[in-house]
């Protein structure tokens, strides 16, 4: 293959100059420890009014939405720092840097009109070259600094990083093989489905806020689990899917119109930083005479 590039991909990283498994950053056994505990903390962060058994101290709380609240930014930091320990380098830093600042400064572009926030496809085209522990900084920095840009800083901004952080880790964790248009195919689904999906849990997430406010749609404290599925459902439709839609459209299309060049200069950018490799000094070659 041209330019040295290896023909495998370690953690959603090309491998350059015979150099295999190079990352953006490295999954060590903590990272992975501790993305799985935010991943079970976080289900239960956005489904304790499903999950909670009517007759527990929780389903009948309301303050356990702020005290998710409260408590998502600690373990986000905790797991952030787990992952910049296991290699993330000063390279991997600058690339961090300066897509989170692009995905940052994509969103305000169509926050707030039907759903259309072009970052989206941004996160996923990352996290499926530069992998899940990549993506996963990626997507709750890119949406930390975002808020900070549009004032939407509140008690939902942790649960906008987190489900942003699962979008592009997830797009890392797809399968390696397809490459050209199937590869393109597969992550316009995949960008459509994950904006459907965030914009559902970040309905659950602020769900039980509107608890009494109109009766048909709104969560009941202590309720059997059909009856608040169904009033959820039901709320989710009817407050959320025009925003949805056209949030996941967007994703789609941006990915399979911009998708291929965006790939191909993520692949280059991280081929030339060949993060946490080093030079091989071993023989000077041309001019430089021979090593000692």
């Amino acid at each position: 293959m041209a330019d040295g590039e290896s023909g495998r991909r370690g953690d959603g990283v090309v491998g350059v100059s015979g150099l295999r498994g190079a990352r953006a950053v490295r999954l060590g056994p903590r990272s992975v420890a501790a993305l799985a505990l935010i991943t079970a903390i976080g289900v239960v962060a956005f489904g304790w009014p499903l999950l909670a058994s009517p007759g527990s101290g929780l389903a009948h709380s309301a303050d356990a939405p702020w005290l998710f609240a409260a408590l998502l930014p600690l373990l986000l930091a905790v797991v952030v720092a787990a992952i910049s320990d296991s290699g993330l380098d000063a390279k991997a830093i600058a690339m961090l840097g300066v897509l989170a600042a692009a995905g940052a400064a994509l969103r305000p572009l169509g926050a707030g009109t039907a759903g259309i926030e072009p970052m989206f496809f941004l996160m996923v085209l990352a996290g499926r070259v530069l992998g899940p522990g990549f993506g996963f900084v990626l997507g709750a920095l890119s949406m930390f600094a975002s808020a900070l840009l549009t004032g939407g800083v509140g008690p939902w901004m942790p649960f906008q990083m987190l489900s942003m952080g699962w979008v592009s880790m997830g797009a890392g964790l797809l399968p390696e093989r397809p490459r050209g248009r199937p590869e393109l195919a597969l992550l316009a689904v995949y960008g459509a489905i994950s904006a459907l999906l965030y914009g559902t849990v970040m309905n659950l997430q602020g769900w039980p806020y509107i608890a009494g406010m109109v009766s048909g749609v709104s969560y009941v404290p202590g309720a059997p689990l059909a009856s608040n599925l169904t009033r959820f459902v039901a709320y989710d439709l009817t407050t959320s899917l025009g925003w949805d839609i056209p949030r996941a459209a967007l994703t789609a299309t941006l990915t399979l119109l911009l998708g291929k060049p965006l790939l191909k200069a993520l692949r280059r950018a991280t081929r030339r930083a060949a993060f946490e490799t080093e030079g091989d000094f071993g023989e000077a070659r041309g001019s430089g005479g021979q090593a000692p």
